[in-house]
């Protein structure tokens, strides 16, 4: 062996073990923001959850060895004072340059709500792998690993779609359950798809939980569909490229200022129709989300005096690995979390 190929070697070792310590750091960020976010569930107050949630991740981010950038965040800088668009995170120090997508606190109607399914989610990825979405709507369709992802069609009439995908299933339309967000804008989908004879299983927020719920038979969604946030649908497709399964987003704008948005983060097809690749691509994917409530993908936090107890998911897709994480912490020993 060369000296030459005996260093390469060396190098990608390391790059290896960097990727997956890196992978379990970021675990430490969505604990820190649902930890925070957990003090004010059921308290009614969505903005201040979000906040602590924003504050606890912004901190963790900044002690990880990275050079990161915020592509889809909690809005552009004049809109966010923290975790905006762009914004620069974490210890530098000659870390990887990585592109992150995330929300503090995805959930945040049914966090103040004390509802299912509220969860602090993180993607990376490498330079340039996240589509810059804007802060507009999607329509959005996704299957897990098992459907032939070349069925999806976001304009075919959706009992055509439900046939395909009973069809690929071995079973009737009627065996079938579908996710949508309870929305007075998908009150005809709705109509429609009870229609085809399909169950509906209708959320009030937190589509990127329901979007991983069609890769978990366990949780008996087959499909999800309808409109939701475009930063979502980016989350769930870094989640999709580390655990399987496939989607389909287009961009939707009310207005010109939506459109005139889109334009400004480099948007020049604003009719695309994106699958799982354009939004998150490439094989050094890392996604992590940590339950703040009870959900159907992880259970929420549970606390009691002097600390707290975490369930996390964190996912890989150079690897393929899920990894399943149940922590305990004490709230008075690390500096961290004692503000949390």
């Amino acid at each position: 062996m060369t000296q030459a190929r005996a260093d390469n070697m060396t190098q990608d070792t390391n790059v290896e073990l960097m990727d997956r310590n890196l992978a379990m750091e970021v675990a430490r960020v969505t604990e820190a923001a649902a930890l925070a976010a957990s003090r004010l569930v059921g308290r009614g107050d969505k903005m201040a959850a979000d906040q602590v949630a924003v504050d606890a991740m912004r901190s963790a981010l900044n002690t990880l060895h990275i050079q990161g950038r915020v592509v889809i965040g909690e809005g552009e800088r004049d809109e966010a004072p923290m975790l905006y668009i762009g914004e620069e995170v974490g210890a530098g120090n000659g870390g990887p340059r990585i592109d992150i997508a995330l929300d503090p606190l995805e959930g945040t109607d049914i966090t103040a709500a004390g509802g299912p399914n509220a969860l602090a989610v993180i993607a990376l990825t490498d330079e340039g792998g996240f589509l810059n979405a804007p802060d507009v709507y999607m329509d959005k369709i996704a299957v897990g690993p098992s459907i032939d992802p070349n069925i999806l069609d976001l304009d075919a009439p959706i009992a055509d779609v439900l046939a395909q995908v009973a069809k690929e299933k071995g079973g009737s339309i009627n065996e079938l359950m579908v996710c949508i967000l309870d929305r007075p804008r998908h009150e005809q989908l709705i109509a429609d798809v009870r229609a085809s004879g399909a169950r509906i299983n209708l959320i009030g927020d937190g589509d990127v939980s329901a979007i991983i719920a069609t890769t978990d038979p366990d949780t008996g969604i087959d499909l999800y569909v309808g409109s939701g946030g475009a930063p979502e649908g980016v989350l769930a497709a870094a989640a999709l490229q580390c655990i399987g399964g496939s989607m389909l987003g287009r961009l939707t704008f009310r207005n010109d200022d939506e459109r005139a948005r889109a334009e400004r983060w480099g948007i020049t097809d604003l009719n695309k129709i994106y699958t799982t690749d354009d939004l998150a691509k490439g094989d050094n994917v890392m996604f992590a989300a940590t339950g703040v409530t009870d959900g159907s993908m992880l259970r929420g936090v549970r606390r009691y005096p002097g600390g707290a107890k975490t369930s996390t998911i964190v996912m890989r897709s150079k690897s393929g690995t899920v990894r399943r994480i149940e922590a305990t912490h004490n709230l008075n020993r690390k500096n961290w979390l004692k503000s949390i």
